[in-house]
């Protein structure tokens, strides 16, 4: 998969497939169940479920409407806070919130969304981004007072690998002239900025954050939901990866075919970040110039 080998993946998965011991479908708590089973998808109605996180739910949405062309329905099962993204999306026919249990309709197949690649096997022009794939409901204009560049920054992870994320203080390096910064940070740790000059914009909601995406110039970030929301709209973002990066993102490329929006920065040795941030800061120098002589 991150080769781009996709029917090489596909074959790896189908092998699989014959070797798992399965429970039976339906019992148990819902992220661990086991869905797909390599039913066929053609002319039925297909429930996608959305069990891991929210970048995964907005990276895979794309394969919904390839699904769509050869399944009869197409409902999907996604986080609440997704909905607004989820139900407007090319494919799905409707769209309701995640819970425990089974969810009150009918259907005949289900399918976890990060398996639909392989389900309906997927070719490589169907995982290229060619445009925006999310579009976002309508609302008001988020409020940038700024002078230069508007840059926002996401520094922090969930729990799941911590890896991921960056040290506040270590940001300090982006405070450059001609750039005003914004923390879109969520939760506690939003305000931890403040001492360079950067304003907390976390907004409520994704579709919020979407509307303040498509307002900034530039996004730097770490590997999290908001770099994938970045991507599927088509918004300018810089990504800061660890060493040891999750698969869908090339080891040493600077650019990814899941995202032509999203630039890569790599870690060389995991846990030091300084190479990253001195890469980072330096291509904003430039980046920032330019933007203020195309202004001038």
């Amino acid at each position: 998969m991150r080769a781009g080998d996709f029917e090489r993946a596909w074959a790896i998965n189908d092998r699989d497939l014959t070797m798992v011991a399965y429970p039976p479908k339906h019992i148990g708590p819902r992220h661990l169940q086991r869905i797909w089973r390599g039913d066929d998808l053609k002319g039925k109605d297909v429930l996608v479920r959305c069990y891991h996180g929210l970048g995964d739910t907005i990276q895979f949405l794309r394969f919904m409407r390839p699904l769509r062309d050869i399944a009869r329905r197409v409902t999907v099962w996604c986080q609440g806070e997704l909905l607004p993204l989820v139900e407007r999306a090319a494919g799905v026919d409707r769209a309701l919130a995640l819970h425990e249990g089974v969810p009150d309709l009918d259907f005949e197949v289900d399918i976890e969304i990060m398996e639909v690649p392989h389900a309906i096997r997927s070719r490589r022009d169907q995982f290229e981004m060619r445009a925006p794939y999310v579009s976002l409901p309508s609302a008001g204009d988020p409020n940038l007072p700024r002078y230069g560049m508007a840059v926002g920054l996401v520094w922090d992870v969930g729990d799941w690998d911590k890896r991921r994320a960056i040290p506040a203080a270590l940001l300090r390096r982006l405070a450059i002239a001609g750039v005003t910064l914004y923390s879109l940070q969520r939760g506690a740790k939003a305000g931890e900025l403040a001492e360079i000059g950067a304003s907390d914009i976390s907004t409520p909601d994704i579709a919020a954050l979407g509307h303040l995406l498509q307002r900034l110039d530039l996004l730097i970030c770490v590997d999290t939901m908001v770099a994938h929301l970045a991507g599927a709209l088509g918004c300018e973002a810089w990504v800061l990866l660890h060493a040891d990066c999750d698969w869908r993102w090339p080891s040493d490329e600077a650019h990814s075919l899941w995202y032509p929006s999203l630039r890569l920065f790599h870690q060389r040795t995991l846990g030091n970040w300084d190479v990253v941030l001195a890469q980072a800061r330096t291509a904003l120098v430039g980046r920032s110039g330019g933007l203020l002589q195309r202004v001038v």
